[in-house]
């Protein structure tokens, strides 16, 4: 709905003194056509007047400000105008002077709050059997009708259900769902949007010309904004802006009244934000706060404007930013692309955690600089979001390089939002150029102990979250073609000089193995007495693995897959590996085993082979 010109209402517009009246009642919408931002609730008020179809009960919901009580009050001058029911009352008779200053004989302004009880309900029941004294309609406009009492609302349902032919009720409330269903069900419901923050700037444009002033348009796109789509708080704010005397409203005077770092303030606070600086940006949040910014306040415009920048990261266009200014949009765009989507999300996560600490904590400007901080400690999460991917899909990652002066790698302690660390090998972010082309994908370590209880050399000791120690099966082909296949006295070599390395760590375990050999898959298997535990005790120290994993490497100049078994027998060292997969492969073709799904209807691709104990 277009918005209407400036018009102000029947209450006399006195410049000074004690019948001065606020910007807010003074231009209150006074016709249908008025209602800023509601043209659905006006559009179906209008038809139904016009059609003759007016209800009983009506419930208007919505956020403070937004119109219910104008349109209640319009509404009940349109039924009682003196020339006639019409969506377009005259607006100068008696009746709708009188409604339009809420002080008319039949249409009765009640406050939910203050006149709640069952008490006041059964007044109200016999007033309405009263006919009106000079209307056609007795219209009730219960605001904040919510605030009843259940004994209220129980003692007013036979009333509201068939009320007298003379009356009609307008609730009005901002929570209707603390109405009792029953209530509900006898009303007309009509829900007022909020207002876009476009039709209040222009309707606060339309107010300052109406009242002579000169007002920048960035300060009312700030109005607008913080109004938060409620026309009442914007008008309330200009009025403050008003009160000052001044015939020019600047952004600055905005800024001040409100609180808010100016939008140069802001650009300064953003770039080092996007350049990772943390000094810097310390430093500009603190002449930001120097200048009269509030902490709160401050975050709220750097999550807005991140939210600002998300919306272009993704596509849209410059008509979903709700935060900017005009002047802002080129800027905002630039900044969309130099931060992923990925990187933030995790900056807004970061911002909208210190704003709700900072409503309970009194060390609000720590809590803003921590988050600050943590901004500039991300990575560029989206490329590694990709580098985790690359991993997954079994490919080479790439070395970590830079990119508009920010590494892609995060720092070793640092990772995701929060702080959080990125569970990637740091082989898989850095690897020498010349290992890359052999170097084997790395899988993310798990978070929980890994576990090793195989005594059955065939059931190889293995670590399925630990990068030396994959199943053979998956490992890439390249693996068995980059060099040449290992003999048995080159692989106990090989197992020699990496425990060797190891000595001060592993002490008497070193000699502990007895047996080296290398499987069908170039696997090394090294076999250990039951008696000396080694497996168990050496697969609890996932970093005694990487040791391994790294010593072996540096010896052969490639990566050489090993496992660990342990075993009774010496002599069964030497039998081939079988991984686990193929043991479950063989059991689930056992003809009794197929048998036994068939009959009880199991499903062999769910199977989970487990070792027998004591093997």
């Amino acid at each position: 709905m277009s918005d209407s010109p400036a018009t102000a209402a029947a209450v006399p517009n006195a410049p000074a003194g004690h019948d001065y009246v606020v910007v807010a009642r003074r231009y209150r919408p006074q016709q249908f056509g008025e209602l800023i931002g509601q043209s659905h609730v006006a559009r179906a008020l209008t038809g139904a007047i016009e059609a003759d179809r007016v209800g009983h009960a009506y419930l208007f919901t919505g956020a403070r400000g937004v119109g219910k009580t104008s349109a209640a009050r319009i509404l009940a001058k349109a039924l009682n105008c003196v020339e006639g029911m019409s969506p377009t009352p005259c607006g100068q008779c008696e009746i709708c002077t009188g409604v339009a200053a809420g002080d008319d004989v039949d249409v009765l302004e009640i406050d939910g709050a203050s006149n709640r009880g069952i008490d006041e309900i059964r007044q109200l029941r016999q007033n309405v059997a009263v006919r009106p004294s000079r209307a056609r309609f007795k219209v009730y406009i219960i605001d904040e009708v919510h605030m009843l009492t259940k004994e209220a609302f129980n003692a007013l349902l036979k009333t509201l259900e068939e009320p007298p032919e003379h009356v009609k009720f307008i609730f009005a409330t901002t929570e209707p769902n603390k109405i009792p269903i029953t209530i509900l069900s006898r009303c007309q419901r009509y829900d007022f949007a909020g207002i876009d923050a476009s039709a209040i700037h222009q309707r606060l444009g339309q107010i300052a010309a109406a009242e002579g002033v000169e007002v920048e348009p960035d300060a009312l796109a700030l109005l607008a904004m913080r109004a938060a789509g409620s026309m009442r708080d914007s008008q309330s704010l200009l009025e403050q802006l008003l009160s000052t005397g001044s015939r020019s409203i600047t952004a600055a005077d905005v800024t001040g009244l409100l609180g808010l770092a100016p939008a140069a303030r802001l650009s300064q606070l953003i770039q080092p934000l996007v350049q990772r600086d943390a000094a810097a940006a310390l430093s500009e949040f603190d002449a930001a706060l120097a200048e009269g910014a509030e902490v709160g306040q401050l975050i709220d415009q750097l999550l807005g404007y991140f939210r600002d920048v998300m919306t272009q990261a993704v596509g849209c266009g410059p008509e979903r930013m709700l935060h900017a200014l005009p002047g802002q949009r080129d800027e905002i765009r630039g900044v969309a692309e130099q931060l992923g989507v990925q990187t933030l999300l995790a900056i807004s996560g970061i911002l909208d955690h210190a704003a709700s600490r900072l409503r309970v904590s009194t060390q609000v400007r720590t809590l803003a600089e921590m988050a600050i901080v943590r901004i500039c400690r991300l990575g560029d999460l989206d490329e590694l979001a990709a580098l985790i991917e690359a991993v997954k899909a079994g490919a080479t990652p790439m070395p970590a390089v830079k990119k508009n002066g920010v590494t892609n790698a995060p720092p070793p302690s640092q990772g995701g939002a929060g702080g959080g660390s990125a569970a990637v090998s740091p082989t898989s972010i850095a690897t020498p150029a010349s290992d890359a082309a052999t170097a084997a994908p790395v899988a993310p370590p798990s978070e929980s102990r890994p576990t090793a209880a195989v005594t059955d050399p065939a059931a190889t000791v293995s670590q399925p979250d630990e990068p030396v120690a994959k199943p053979a099966e998956e490992e890439p082909a390249q693996e068995s073609t980059t060099a040449p296949p290992l003999d048995a006295a080159t692989a106990k070599d090989l197992w020699r000089r990496s425990l060797a390395a190891l000595d001060s760590l592993l002490g008497d375990h070193a000699a502990a193995a007895e047996q080296i050999t290398v499987d069908a898959h170039g696997k090394l298997v090294a076999s250990f007495p039951e008696s000396k535990r080694f497996s168990r005790d050496w697969c609890d120290r996932p970093a005694n693995l990487q040791q391994i994993d790294s010593a072996l490497r540096a010896a052969h100049g490639r990566r050489v897959p090993f496992a660990l078994a342990t075993h009774s027998d010496p002599a069964a060292a030497a039998a081939p590996h079988v991984s686990m997969r193929q043991r479950q492969a063989e059991v689930a073709n056992d003809p009794f085993v197929q048998k036994a799904i068939e009959l009880f209807g199991g499903d062999p691709n769910r199977m989970k082979y487990v070792p027998p104990r004591g093997q």
